[in-house]
């Protein structure tokens, strides 16, 4: 099992978010995962290959089925779907600017050229070497593209982020916002656009922790309002006045 490796990232808002960062381990058997799948979509796609196509063209069908699992598979998933493999999915991993912000096309393209690099001389012994000896667990790729792999927290059911629902707004326009600065309102907006690519942990520590110092700022706001419908409410009203 990995030993925890906690760090503490400044987001865009402000905060500083605590993260865990995944260790070699739980990496390698992410890798691992991601792996047989990859061989198995070039098995697939063989035999499409050769027992369809066949000749020439089979030939370069499978080269470029070939090229997409092996290194379009990581980039399309990290883009697609927040930043997780299925076998970073499995493993509960993620993969993150280092900022904290979701992994975009130019940073996964650079992490994953480089394990070419990183898989030397064999067993990704240069990766491994370098998320032991590298102060944010990080491989060559991870430190070019500027990303890092973090533990991704399972989230119990129900506990999910929502949009807030407009009737719980109503009443808000009777709240006095004045205390609330410009760049405090900017920072609410920031979250706010961003929120849905946010995972749900990330989402709700920062809602939470954003509310929080912007209630006692804030007279005539309910106390039972959740803290992205007071946010959703609070930037509504200030935009206003």
């Amino acid at each position: 099992m990995d030993l925890e490796d906690r760090i503490t990232i400044a987001t865009p808002e402000g905060i500083e978010l605590g993260i865990v960062l995944a260790g070699a381990a739980s990496r390698f058997i992410a890798g691992a995962i991601d792996l047989v799948l990859q061989f198995v979509l070039i098995g697939l796609a063989a035999l499409v290959a050769f027992g369809v196509v066949g000749g020439d063209l089979g030939i370069a069908l499978l080269a470029i089925a070939s090229f997409a699992a092996l290194y379009m598979y990581d980039i399309l998933f990290e883009v697609l779907a927040s930043g997780r493999t299925p076998g970073k999915r499995m493993t509960h991993l993620r993969v993150v600017r280092a900022t904290g912000a979701p992994v975009d096309l130019p940073a996964s393209a650079i992490r994953n050229l480089l394990r070419l690099i990183d898989a030397l001389p064999g067993a990704y012994l240069v990766g491994l070497l370098a998320i032991v000896i590298t102060r944010r667990n990080q491989r060559l790729g991870d430190l070019a593209a500027g990303t890092l792999v973090i533990r991704d927290p399972t989230v119990r059911r129900g506990e999910e982020p929502r949009q807030p629902n407009v009737s719980e707004l109503a009443g808000s326009a009777g709240w006095d916002v004045s205390a609330v600065s410009t760049a405090e309102l900017a920072a609410v907006r920031r979250f706010l656009e961003r929120r849905t690519s946010l995972d749900a942990p990330a989402r709700q520590e920062l809602a939470y922790r954003l509310a929080q110092g912007m209630r006692a700022k804030v007279a005539g706001a309910p106390e039972g309002l959740d803290a992205e419908s007071f946010l959703e409410a609070l930037a509504r009203v200030k935009s206003t006045r």
